[in-house]
């Protein structure tokens, strides 16, 4: 059994986390802006005040975790890096800090040519100042030192709600695809890959993908 904290743990993918991690045994709290408004998380979930932006926050629930959980979203440039940066500043400073467990953007994956999803010509304008923040994160956990961070993307389009299988592959900087080329996977299963990270790290100070 182990500690997890959820930033974020409102979310689409924060709550799967959450609940992922109740069903294998862990302790989980829940930090969130607004606890109040958070009603539907299972039982066994602490719901907190908490903001991975904030390093007093930070400072207060890294004693519970042995993993901090970076599940923040929402509409254009979300403070990814900001929470990024906040983190790991405020956990060099941390004994026995936590591990970072960012949920990143699958439009910072290459594509074929090795450029970013993001930066393709067709690239959707709605969805790029939101894979831009999600892209200056991981730029910043690459250059950080004294914490142990790991970045977690989603296939770069076909990633949706679905069935929990319990079973993806890995990879680093590239999608990984299936055998027509599709790189697809489901919030559920996307927890589960998460999950199971915390449970047995294999990406430590990197980024990997998950696909079917």
């Amino acid at each position: 059994m182990g500690n997890i904290v959820v930033f974020g743990a409102g979310g689409t993918l924060g709550s799967r986390v959450c609940a992922e991690a109740v069903r294998r045994g862990h302790r989980v709290t829940a930090a969130v802006r607004r606890p109040e408004a958070v009603t539907y998380l299972p039982p066994e979930v602490t719901v907190v005040p908490g903001d991975a932006t904030s390093a007093r926050s930070v400072r207060e629930l890294a004693p519970l975790a042995d993993a901090l959980v970076v599940a923040i979203g929402g509409p254009g440039r979300t403070p990814w890096r900001e929470a990024a940066e906040t983190l790991v500043t405020t956990l060099r400073d941390v004994p026995a800090a936590p591990r970072i467990i960012h949920l990143g953007g699958g439009a910072t994956l290459l594509a074929p040519d090795g450029t970013r999803f993001l930066d393709a010509p067709d690239f959707p304008d709605q969805y790029r100042e939101a894979a831009t923040g999600q892209a200056d994160a991981l730029d910043y956990y690459r250059s950080s030192t004294g914490v142990t961070w790991t970045y977690l993307s989603p296939p770069p389009l076909e990633f949706h709600p679905g069935e929990r299988t319990g079973r993806y592959r890995t990879g680093g900087d590239r999608p990984v695809t299936d055998e027509h080329g599709r790189s697809v996977l489901s919030y559920e299963d996307f927890a589960v890959a998460v999950v199971d990270e915390i449970e047995h790290p294999r990406f430590a100070d990197a980024r990997f993908t998950a696909a079917y």
